[in-house]
């Protein structure tokens, strides 16, 4: 009897030592004047039925852009990874001598990597289908999408930035503008990198002789909107020692933008149009012409994860939701068939709150158990390979080609990153030393968030020196 009673003394002492953060995530963290109580950690090996490391691992806090990890997981179990999207181009009249009388209907999917060479493809296989000309319109079909599905409010008080884009079922380029920056003797450069004549750069940037550091602190933004023209004013100061650099900003909302660049494009090609804009329902009387589809899912999700794009991962959920519940598809219905997704795993995660599925969301939440439960399940499972393969390679490339250079965990473990003011977490697998992979997760919700990225990467360290 006494026996038993000192093996389960050791086998509880063993289970608390387990809960212990180590010692140096412990020292990072007080000096970075985190308490731990603002932590959560969650570390186990995918050979393991236990946990190595589970601290406060059952608190319900928010994780930023980890979220991507939740929703591209459920995505490709769920439309598995050779999912394609598909874009649709009708007619609404007849074509005589490459003319055609009526309007052009183009119907969208929701396809998130839809980029400006995509739409150039539709418009040319469009003309060699015989249409050259359009006497009509250019009608839209946004339908699949609840109409301001996201809402129109942004996150912050960033309105023109990227991130704060809405979705949309027929994107084009994210409908983000990508300003580049450079300098020479001459002075300061700005340019589109697919510039559209509706846009206006008024450059009043003056040339900066001195190091390049937090640049974007030295340059300011105004944008000005107008019925058929929009002007970004850029002032401030840039060094010639910053090299290229680039701010994206989203200054036409979704249909503006799309209508601006098939006018562009059509007009490269040759073609010919005088028509307006209009967004509605693909008339009855209308007559498919072309269907052009997207790359795979198990590709296209590495360019949500790797360099953690909100906009697509907002897609991807609207796609889940159309996919289960049909249309107009709602983010509450795609948050519904994640969870329906992972209680069919036997995964119940009661605390998780999906608002848009990017993370980019001051409500979404999760604890870091569920989410080491969530990813050791997925590493013995079908997709495993596509998921990981989306993530950032640590030091290699996305959000973490910079971190632990230096370090012997360099390119040996998939990491998601996510970061919001107030919020820091890192997510992923972790191959140690001996060729044993881990799953990590770790994050901090707290005002000084932004400072543990050393105790983060002395955690990775940590699980890659495993014995």
């Amino acid at each position: 009897m006494r026996r038993l009673f000192v093996f389960l003394s050791l086998m509880l002492a063993c289970a608390h030592a387990h809960a212990e953060l180590p010692a140096s995530v412990v020292e990072a963290l007080k000096n970075a004047g985190i308490p731990q109580q603002s932590v959560a950690v969650y570390v186990q090996a995918v050979a393991s039925d236990s946990p190595l490391v589970r601290h406060n691992a059952d608190k319900s806090l928010n994780p930023a852009s980890v979220m991507k990890l939740v929703t591209t997981n459920a995505a490709l179990e769920l439309l598995t990874p050779t999912y394609r999207w598909k874009t649709e181009v009708y007619k609404n009249g007849n074509v005589t001598n490459g003319v055609l009388n009526g309007d052009l209907i183009i119907k969208g999917y929701g396809d998130p990597s839809f980029k400006a060479q995509e739409f150039w493809r539709l418009l040319m296989s469009l003309q060699q289908a015989g249409v050259n000309q359009i006497k009509g319109d250019l009608i839209i079909d946004k339908s699949v999408f609840e109409k301001n599905v996201g809402g129109n409010h942004p996150f912050d008080d960033e309105t023109w930035r990227a991130y704060n884009a809405t979705p949309s079922a027929f994107l084009v380029n994210g409908r983000s503008t990508s300003f580049k920056f450079t300098a020479d003797e001459g002075g300061v450069n700005i340019a589109q990198e697919f510039e559209l004549p509706e846009l206006q750069i008024i450059n009043n940037m003056t040339l900066k002789q001195s190091a390049c550091s937090a640049w974007r602190n030295d340059m300011r933004y105004l944008v000005n909107a107008f019925d058929n023209k929009t002007t970004v004013t850029f002032s401030g100061s840039y060094a010639p020692d910053c090299g290229e650099k680039y701010l994206e900003l989203s200054v036409f909302d979704d249909e503006k933008y799309a209508f601006y660049t098939f006018k562009k494009l059509w007009r490269e090609l040759g073609g010919k149009f005088n028509g307006a804009l209009k967004i509605q329902a693909t008339p009855s009387t209308a007559i498919k012409v072309i269907e052009q589809v997207s790359d795979p899912l198990g590709y296209v999700v590495r360019d949500i994860n790797k360099w953690s794009n909100n906009l697509m991962a907002r897609q991807l959920l609207l796609t889940m939701a159309v996919e289960g519940s049909g249309t107009p598809a709602t983010e509450a219905r795609g948050s519904e068939a994640v969870r329906s997704w992972l209680a069919s795993k036997g995964l119940r995660f009661d605390e998780l709150v999906i608002e848009n599925g990017s993370g980019l969301s001051r409500l979404e939440r999760i604890s870091a158990e569920h989410l080491g439960q969530m990813l050791v399940s997925a590493y013995h499972g079908a997709v495993m390979p596509e998921l990981m393969a989306s993530m950032p390679i640590l030091s290699k490339d996305g959000t973490v080609i910079g971190r632990l250079k230096d370090s012997l965990s360099n390119g040996r473990v998939h990491l998601k990153t996510g970061s919001l003011n107030g919020v820091n977490a890192i997510a992923g697998y972790v191959l140690d030393a001996n060729g044993h992979r881990h799953v990590l997760v770790m994050m901090v919700n707290h005002v000084k968030a932004a400072a543990s990225k050393n105790a983060q990467d002395a955690l990775i360290e940590w699980v890659h020196q495993q014995p």
